[in-house]
């Protein structure tokens, strides 16, 4: 039984006083439905789980929005007193049935002591083809993302949690747990976070029975398409499928994926996907100011794939290649570590909002700037490299810092955490200056720790310590 981070919030949920239904979002196989089976066995909850692809006809039933008899048909198929203490109701596979997510604030109006969550995979696919819109201010949302770099630790070596807990840019972990971080990060660059092929790793240590676990997930994506996508954009979601671990930490130019669609299709296809979570959006934002959103340009984005242990089966990446690779390579070829810090930011509001990352672009007839990610933390704006090699070679941050004018920046390498105070001389259009700023160096393995870390340095600033 892996543990999720995830069930701490289910459990503040539960024991809210006014609980709104709530609805998980992420990817299919994200580990939606273990994750409410395992929440309700750990706190003794009667769970009364349907599945609404197995019972189609529900959809009728819940069009009337009668909450008492859509109750007795529930129970009717549990053989349970939904309404019972210490009962739990699951509706999983909700886009089966997409009339159940417009019955869920009648759940809240009707019957709020009901605990009801429901949980879908590629819910946008369905809702495209249905005139209703969601509940708003009835439900809450909670979006659920592969298994972290942290839950991944804790599932196989706990006694090593601590120190990813403890890491800051003055305290590094000892040689010994860095080392042991460092190699288990190379196991999750070719595991990955889906959670059955975490389990079936940390059952046995398989890397073929890892590489099916993948081969089957992918296959299952491509039946999903199948089943919700209209028939002329089967072929083309499958091609935007395939392209995006191919092309990370690269602007997309819609003709580089398919010649013989129109933009607007190959948009469409691409958008779909990251409604549906299976790929992240990281659009260019200008970042003069906060939110870094309001200055971002939805026509200039890179593509992030959902899972890193995805992306190397989809580019025929095995362990003898993953394991192979010096730490040039590994940081900055291919892509594979800004992948595996951008899936870790792109839930840094953890699972309260929607998956959302920027980065900063600047292209120039003579030479590009590019930072990979940029974040906001407070009122922080703080640029995100990950990029092996000196801090003088870092010209883009260097051009970022000195336009934007911030203190503070963070780098993720292989190595152990640090604190520079870097000092730079630039050339730009009114001559050379020079540009001073804060520079955390952080081993790519802390990407969960960054936050802490940023807050313990706002800290810092706020008490003048």
């Amino acid at each position: 039984m892996i543990q999720r981070a995830a069930e701490k919030f289910l459990a503040e949920w539960f024991r809210k006083g006014t609980r709104k239904p709530l609805v998980l979002r992420g990817a299919r196989q994200v580990g939606k439905s273990t994750l409410v089976r395992q929440f309700a066995q750990k706190n003794g909850l009667v769970l009364n789980e349907v599945n609404l692809e197995r019972h189609l006809r529900l959809d009728d039933i819940f069009k009337t929005t009668d909450v008492q008899n859509i109750c007795r048909e529930l129970e009717a198929i549990t053989g349970k007193d939904i309404k019972a203490k210490e009962s739990l109701v699951f509706l999983d596979e909700v886009q089966a049935t997409p009339h159940a997510l417009v019955a869920l604030r009648y759940f809240f109006e009707e019957m709020p002591d009901i605990p009801v969550i429901a949980a879908g995979s590629l819910l946008e696919f369905t809702l495209a083809d249905h005139a209703f819109s969601m509940p708003v201010g009835r439900i809450e949302y909670y979006h659920l993302h592969p298994i972290s770099f942290s839950e991944f630790v804790n599932a196989l070596d706990p006694a090593l949690l601590r120190y990813l807990l403890e890491l800051t840019p003055f305290s590094p972990p000892p040689s010994a747990a860095h080392q042991k971080l460092t190699q288990l990060q190379r196991q999750f660059f070719f595991v990955g976070g889906m959670p059955e092929a975490v389990a079936i790793y940390q059952k046995d240590k398989s890397l073929a029975s890892v590489a099916e676990v993948h081969r089957s997930i992918i296959g299952t994506y491509q039946d999903d398409f199948a089943k919700y996508a209209r028939r002329n954009d089967l072929l083309l979601l499958q091609k935007v499928l395939a392209f995006i671990p191919r092309s990370l930490g690269k602007k997309i130019k819609f003709s580089t994926i398919d010649r013989d669609h129109r933009s607007a299709k190959i948009k469409e296809a691409v958008d779909l996907l990251a409604k549906a979570r299976v790929c992240h959006k990281v659009c260019h934002s200008h970042c003069n100011g906060l939110p870094l959103h309001a200055e971002s340009n939805d026509s200039v984005y890179k593509l992030l794939f959902l899972d890193i242990g995805l992306v190397n089966h989809i580019c025929g990446l095995d362990w003898i290649a993953i394991s192979a690779m010096d730490e040039q390579q590994l940081v900055n070829e291919g892509g594979l570590a800004e992948q595996f810090v951008g899936q870790h930011l792109v839930d840094l509001s953890q699972g309260l909002e929607a998956p959302q990352l920027q980065y900063w672009l600047r292209e120039g007839k003579t030479a590009n700037a590019e930072l990979d990610y940029v974040i906001s933390r407070g009122n922080w704006i703080i640029p995100v490299e990950v990029k092996a090699g000196k801090s003088g070679s870092l010209k883009s941050l260097h051009q970022f810092m000195h336009l934007k004018k911030l203190n503070l920046a963070v780098r993720f390498d292989l190595n152990s955490p640090g604190w520079q105070e870097v000092t730079h001389t630039i050339v730009t259009a009114d001559g050379n200056a020079e540009v001073n700023f804060s520079l955390i160096s952080l081993p790519l393995y802390a990407v969960e720790q960054l936050p802490r870390i940023i807050d313990e340095q706002r800290h810092v600033a706020r008490s003048g310590v």
